[in-house]
């Protein structure tokens, strides 16, 4: 793989603007960041342009073909919070840089006919072939259960435990079965006896405060049933959880469509007609809710210094998960972190050096030497406009540049 040298863009690195550097990848990885350029190394003209660390989705939920679409929007990693792809099926998304990496919680522990089977039609199922090893489905109902299924999904290839804590009342079903404090307690505490990460989906405030109550490093989800108080907000403040508000996916369960998004002609031609239909569509499933009072969590969150990670809940191309597409509603969300009041710079790095610190992935998430070779070049500034993230020149995944 040739030696490249990007000369002239301004560089975010993921945690503050550095300037115009100079950043030269040899192989799958960054080599410098400023200085000259190399002798024979082949030239990427970035004047006028912004390098920036590949984006990280903190929350998807993967499909045929998504990974792919992922990379077309810069999006060089997709975190999966419930999925196949965990370490002993990936291995094909691992080597193949043509599309989004990902990293996979596997299946989540929720009891039989809890979260999210009340999201699926009757008798659907799902396009695409299964994995070689099958998943493992960890329903649990008890202590005990959960407890025997944290290390039988670490063995698995789990990147991190997730626990689902719904009782269906934003998704219209409410009374669907839920686990409880002692299951979700028992549960975290046997996945920090090994180690692992651990995060919650939580909708509501109440399961937030279960969440916080028993430990979990990290909410998937900003509630969305009330506004926040000082006592919830200080209580995931203290202790040191991070959110992933994917405030879109609130915005479509309140009926909220992707439509402006999906005529944006940055977006359109990248989107087949079925991704498309699905962007302009949306969950509606809980129109009650406030999307400003959602705004103003994520803000009160920030202010409170708690870790604020870019994800979508973006899932399938099927009308039923609407409002979202992979790699498009990305940007969208960075969008909306601006309008709950953090910086463009914040909401960059909530797209890359905080997801990859505190997810681990200590290879990737910022533009530095060593690091891979994962990479955003956009016209335009995105520090001082966010909608500049879509005006896309170039895109590497591991030193590779996708083609156009």
């Amino acid at each position: 793989m040739a030696t490249t040298a990007i000369t002239g863009a301004q560089v975010f690195d993921g945690e503050k603007a550095l300037g115009v550097r100079t950043v030269v990848l040899d192989g799958r990885k960054i080599r410098q960041v400023g200085g000259e350029v190399p002798d024979g190394a082949e030239v990427v003209d970035g004047r006028g342009a912004t390098l920036l660390p590949g984006l990280i989705d903190a929350h998807v939920h993967s499909a045929p073909g998504s990974q792919a679409l992922a990379l077309r929007f810069g999006v060089t990693t997709e975190l999966e919070m419930q999925g196949l792809h965990t370490r002993e099926n990936r291995a094909h998304i691992t080597e193949d840089d043509t599309v989004a990496d990902i990293r996979s919680s596997g299946f989540a522990i929720t009891p039989p006919g809890g979260h999210p089977s009340e999201l699926m039609p009757e008798g659907f199922r799902p396009a695409g072939d299964l994995p070689p090893v099958l998943p493992l489905m960890p329903f649990s109902t008890t202590p005990e259960e959960a407890v025997a299924f944290v290390p039988q999904l670490l063995a698995r290839g789990s990147d991190y435990i997730k626990f689902m804590i719904d009782d269906g009342s934003v998704e219209g079903h409410p009374g669907l079965p839920m686990l409880d404090q002692a299951t979700l307690n028992a549960g975290v505490a046997e996945a920090k006896k090994h180690g692992a990460l651990t995060v919650a989906h939580t909708l509501t405030l109440d399961a937030t405060r279960m969440a916080a109550e028993a430990g979990v490093d990290g909410l998937v989800h900003v509630f969305m049933d009330r506004p926040h108080t000082a006592e919830i907000v200080d209580l995931v403040a203290g202790a040191g959880m991070f959110v992933v508000p994917c405030v879109c996916l609130n915005a479509s369960m309140m009926g909220i469509t992707g439509g402006d998004l999906a005529a944006d002609p940055r977006v359109a031609r990248r989107l087949d007609g079925k991704w498309a239909e699905t962007l302009r569509s949306s969950y509606g499933r809980y129109p009650q809710g406030k999307l400003e009072d959602v705004l103003a969590t994520v803000r009160a969150l920030a202010d409170a210094d708690v870790d604020i990670l870019a994800g979508t809940d973006a899932s399938m191309a099927e009308t039923f998960f609407g409002g979202l597409a992979h790699g498009a509603s990305l940007h969208q969300e960075l969008g909306y972190l601006v309008a709950a009041g953090l910086t463009p710079a914040q909401a960059l790095r909530a797209a890359t050096a905080t997801t990859a610190r505190r997810f681990g992935l200590g290879d990737r998430g910022r533009v530095a030497e060593g690091l891979r070779a994962d990479l955003l070049l956009v016209d335009g500034d995105p520090t001082a406009d966010i909608g500049a993230t879509l005006d896309t020149r170039a895109i590497w995944r591991r030193g590779s540049r996708l083609k156009d």
